[in-house]
């Protein structure tokens, strides 16, 4: 392949269309919020399969529906109604590092944004318009999502990017919630942040691709990686940079590029 941006770009755009579809979804733990048509269950179920998907596919899968249908299969009614004590079934949660403890904990916070934040959506939204940012969207959320009391191992789960994270699943997650193009994949439920703020997911898939292509000179996976990278897909396309995430992650993951 000829390594020109316009061959680059030619080429990613191929491969969007070739994994920027529906079949995409039975292989991906996005079919986990794909479950549900309520907005708040589409964005719970959403945060915890994203929260989980560090691993093999088929375990992240198969543990994030085992959240889900032990919350009754309606995940904002779970957290709305039940009692902590109905939540003892978590308690022996695990999935790689996270346990029940930091299950319980993320129940317990999900409830407390959805009680007293108005939701998911509204907290990312405020953390972006500070300064119209998805930085500032993930500091403002982290912030929110630890006010309460909890264990300090817990914090390990939510990226922090002000310590430099690249913030894969959460930045996976803001794609689901907000990118839509029509293709039946993410779901364009978050009407306030824009398409063209969202950042890559980067990964160790993506960033090994994005490496070969010549789009990424940084070796670390770390924010600073996701900026750079990003930054270059914008050149592509201004308005849906993260539409390349499929590309990227498919040549890796599906075609071993």
């Amino acid at each position: 392949m000829d390594d020109t941006p316009e061959n680059i770009q030619s080429f990613l755009n191929q491969k969007v269309l070739s994994f920027n579809h529906t079949s995409f979804i039975e292989t991906d733990p996005i079919q986990v919020p794909a479950l549900f048509t309520t907005k708040e269950n589409i964005e719970i179920a959403g945060f915890l399969a994203a929260t989980l998907a560090w691993g093999q596919r088929p375990t992240i899968i198969r543990n994030a529906r085992w959240l889900i249908a032990h919350m009754g299969n309606n995940p904002i009614e779970f957290l709305q109604r039940e009692t902590e004590d109905n939540w003892i079934v978590f308690t022996d949660f695990k999935h790689r590092t996270f346990n029940g403890t930091d299950c319980i904990y993320f129940l317990k916070a999900l409830r407390n944004i959805y009680q007293n934040h108005g939701g998911l959506e509204q907290v990312f939204t405020e953390g972006y318009l500070i300064d119209r940012t998805v930085f500032s969207a993930l500091v403002h959320f982290r912030k929110i999502f630890f006010e309460l009391e909890h264990e300090h191992r817990t914090e390990k789960h939510v990226s922090d990017v002000e310590k430099g994270a690249a913030a894969k699943r959460l930045n996976m997650f803001l794609r689901w919630m907000v990118r839509t193009d029509g293709s039946g994949v993410d779901f364009g439920l978050w009407k306030r942040i824009p398409a063209s703020a969202l950042m890559l997911p980067l990964d160790v898939h993506t960033g090994n691709v994005a490496r070969k292509l010549g789009l990424l000179t940084r070796t670390q996976n770390d924010w600073r990686a996701v900026e750079e990278i990003t930054a270059r897909l914008r050149e592509f396309d201004p308005m849906d940079p993260i539409k390349y995430d499929f590309a990227l992650f498919g040549l890796g993951v599906f075609e071993k590029f």
